[in-house]
């Protein structure tokens, strides 16, 4: 049995953390609270990420530590880069490989909007940049590291235009107004997927030194989305109107929020496809079809409604 030590305790280090319990492995689950998954096997410690001497010391004996981490989208460039600093120098005194949680951003806007590893990093925006320059640290850190990106994220507690607007939409039976245009078609990412491959990937050799996109089905659109979902969950279907782009950007010359959401809009206002056949021919590894992730997405609601109710 090996320890593993995962950052971060949201919907992809929760499920890195039940993968690794479930081949019989050790977890040492860290965030700022000491929260995470109440399950046999995972050691729950409060700690700062940034803290390079104290993550260094909690990963004494880590044979892979995972950055499934998630600092506050507004502050992306002051909280990220020290995070990362104390991973690789946690994870080169252990001799551990590093893992990292990756996404689209670094590919930036694409003519045609297809992505796949071999897409070059032209990101503009400042996030992208972020995470260019953290997937170089690393490499040029000399530990072994691997990065699996995946698209915007779709599961129990995933976070992102399904859970933020169709959701709430659905559940009131009120019109969905988007900041995007629904009607295009957009990757979704089971978040089991993208821990399920952050795992196999991290001990094998021909993984190192690479990032790797994550089985993903085939891209669909976001009307089509909500209506698989609705229809799954026995639900009315809900009627989506997509927001003009200009609405999210005047709203970011006053809310932080919304001025990050606005340098990212080029996702949703065209085609936003990943590519995942390089991971799944070369690892063996494949998609879950889209019913799962929309089926537990719909018990993850009605177990929280009726924890309301009680």
């Amino acid at each position: 049995m090996s320890t593993h030590l995962i950052i971060g305790s949201g919907p992809i280090g929760g499920n890195v953390a039940r993968v690794l319990v479930d081949q019989g492995e050790h977890v040492r689950m860290v965030t700022r609270s000491g929260s995470g998954p109440e399950l046999p096997g995972v050691e729950r410690v409060a700690a700062d990420a940034s803290d390079a001497a104290r993550l260094t010391e909690l990963a004494a004996d880590a044979a892979t530590i995972y950055n499934c981490a998630n600092p506050k989208y507004t502050q992306w460039e002051r909280l990220w880069y020290p995070m990362n600093d104390a991973m690789i120098a946690a994870a080169k005194a252990a001799d551990a490989v590093y893992v990292i949680t990756g996404n689209l951003y670094v590919y930036g806007p694409q003519p045609g909007g297809r992505m796949t590893e071999n897409t070059p990093l032209a990101a503009v925006g400042r996030k992208g940049k972020v995470r260019i320059k953290m997937w170089r640290d690393a490499l040029a850190s000399g530990v072994r590291t691997v990065e699996v990106r995946g698209s915007d994220y779709i599961g129990a507690g995933a976070v992102g235009i399904f859970s933020s607007v169709l959701l709430p939409a659905i559940k009131s039976g009120r019109t969905a107004y988007a900041p995007a245009d629904t009607d295009l078609p957009h990757s979704f990412t089971y978040t089991g997927d993208m821990a399920r491959t952050m795992v196999a990937l991290a001990h094998d050799d021909r993984a190192h030194g690479k990032a790797w996109h994550a089985p993903t089905q085939p891209a669909i659109t976001i009307r089509e989305l909500a209506d698989r979902y609705t229809d799954l969950a026995g639900k009315p279907r809900v009627k989506i109107r997509h927001m003009p782009r200009f609405v999210m950007r005047t709203a970011g010359l006053v809310v932080p929020m919304a001025r990050e959401m606005a340098e990212m809009d080029y996702q949703f206002y065209a085609p936003f496809q990943l590519d995942s056949t390089l991971t799944e021919q070369t690892f063996g590894l494949e998609a879950t079809d889209l019913e799962v992730p929309l089926r537990e997405t719909a018990a993850d609601a009605e177990n929280l409604l009726a924890r309301r109710m009680n």
